[in-house]
């Protein structure tokens, strides 16, 4: 069985490169339809040619650099799950620095609709475990998962667009005291 196959160290760098031209691109005029190969290549002092050795079109890229968001997400979530030395509100914390890091891109995806719904479903799957894992009996009347999951989607995103001047760590603790199950 071979070892898999390293990325060239150049092909690393002019991705990121491109990455960040979108980003840019997209933080001056947020209509993605108006991202072209052209401009993304440009801002990234790259020519086109670069752009089609690692991407199809303007569509592939996005999807790429999207999926590469969501699966980070996916594994940061999937670590919290399997996660059983750090108390929740550390695990929150570290989700929320990952959200916080790739924040950018994210309010581009929010604004394109796709991600909201994709950071529902993973955010529903990371509840409902914990809810199965918890060593307390639930109320009958509790919040249901969907509800639950709703309110703290919100909650991210209002805090990925206007509440940044607060911490990961804030924001962690205050989501951790609300959702706190307390006894009857």
């Amino acid at each position: 069985m071979s070892a898999p196959k390293k990325e060239d160290p150049r092909t690393i760098r002019s991705k990121e490169m491109f990455k960040t031209a979108a980003f840019s691109l997209l933080s001056e005029e947020s209509d993605i339809s108006k991202l072209t190969v052209q401009k993304v290549a440009a801002e990234a002092g790259l020519n086109r040619t670069t752009f089609y050795l690692h991407y199809q079109d303007i569509q592939d890229f996005l999807t790429q650099i999207t999926g590469e968001i969501l699966s980070g997400l996916s594994d940061k979530i999937a670590a919290l799950i399997q996660s059983e030395d750090l108390s929740e509100k550390q695990q929150l914390t570290q989700l929320l620095d990952y959200l916080y890091i790739h924040r950018k891109y994210l309010l581009i995806l929010f604004k394109m609709n796709q991600f909201e719904e994709k950071l529902f479903v993973l955010l529903k799957q990371l509840v409902e475990i914990r809810r199965k894992n918890t060593q307390k009996e639930l109320p009958g009347e509790y919040v249901s998962i969907d509800i639950k999951t709703a309110s703290l989607v919100g909650i991210i995103m209002w805090w990925l667009k206007k509440g940044l001047h607060f911490s990961s760590d804030y924001m962690a603790n205050e989501i951790h005291l609300m959702y706190k199950v307390r006894p009857q």
